[in-house]
């Protein structure tokens, strides 16, 4: 029963905003005993500013998980944020600590490593292509600067954000050797597709899918097919494969953990996610 005393998320997006969260999360928190439970807030962003403090003065709140328009925005509005923030250019958790500052991290990019590294995965040292410098291609280069990897490349049609999100990545992890400008997945022991290129059977593909090696993982974030046409020609070149979906699911233990809540498991929450796709 919710009550004064359960613990607030809230989810903070568009008015017109699709919130999936709550059907992930609040099974969870139902199943598990947990007194929380995810709340979608509709705010315009130029009402973000003031709302944003609106919530985190209810003595009930927990944490904020903040989407789009407003990912980007509350960055200059925390006290606080860390690295992968910084490379990423935005943020989607916000919590208070005890002496009352807002701090935040990102999680997006997060989801997609701890997927890999289930996977058996090992990104130490490892030679990394990101096709997409949008907001999610930002979030998983920066999650991938930070879990140790050794080389970077990058590509976008926009070569400016390419660009920004390279200097990013100098600027935060110097020894990262960070290179722009070609979608060639040869080379590299890692390969994630960050944009909506490849989606259905027919569609053009991100890249040239005859010069993956075998041993080559390859990674996709579009959510709306469990494998793509991309990740199915990945897959017949023997590739091992992560789905878009794996991203969403793996990053919400990183989001309990970081509120302080009682973690799961990805596998846990498909198995009680009230979610159709």
């Amino acid at each position: 029963m919710i009550n004064g005393n359960t613990e607030l998320i809230a989810h903070i997006g568009y008015p017109t905003h699709t919130f999936k969260s709550p059907m992930i999360y609040n099974p969870y928190f139902e199943e598990a005993g947990i007194n929380a439970v995810v709340v979608p807030m509709g705010c315009k962003p130029e009402q973000f500013t003031t709302f944003l403090k609106a919530v985190f003065s209810l003595e009930n709140i927990r944490g904020a998980l903040i989407t789009m328009p407003h990912k980007v925005a509350v960055v200059d509005l925390l006290d606080e944020v860390t690295p992968t923030v910084r490379v990423a250019g935005a943020c989607n958790a916000v919590k208070k600590l005890a002496d009352g500052r807002l701090v935040g991290d990102m999680f997006d990019g997060a989801g997609f490593v701890r997927g890999v590294q289930r996977k058996g995965f090992d990104l130490t040292a490892k030679r990394v292509l990101v096709v997409g410098s949008g907001g999610v291609g930002s979030a998983i280069a920066a999650s991938l600067a930070g879990a140790g990897i050794a080389a970077i490349s990058l590509f976008d049609v926009n070569g400016v954000a390419c660009e920004g999100l390279a200097k990013r990545i100098r600027q935060h992890y110097p020894h990262i050797n960070v290179h722009t400008g070609s979608n060639d997945p040869a080379g590299h022991d890692l390969v994630v597709n960050a944009t909506p290129m490849g989606m259905n059977e027919g569609d053009p593909l991100p890249l040239d899918v005859s010069r993956l090696a075998p041993e080559t993982f390859v990674g996709e974030v579009v959510m709306r097919h469990e494998t793509t046409a991309f990740l199915a020609a990945a897959q017949a070149r023997g590739c091992k494969t992560q789905v878009g979906s794996d991203m969403l699911f793996e990053q919400i233990p990183a989001y309990l953990e970081y509120f302080d809540l009682p973690t799961t498991t990805a596998q846990a929450l498909r198995r009680v996610a009230r979610l159709s796709y």
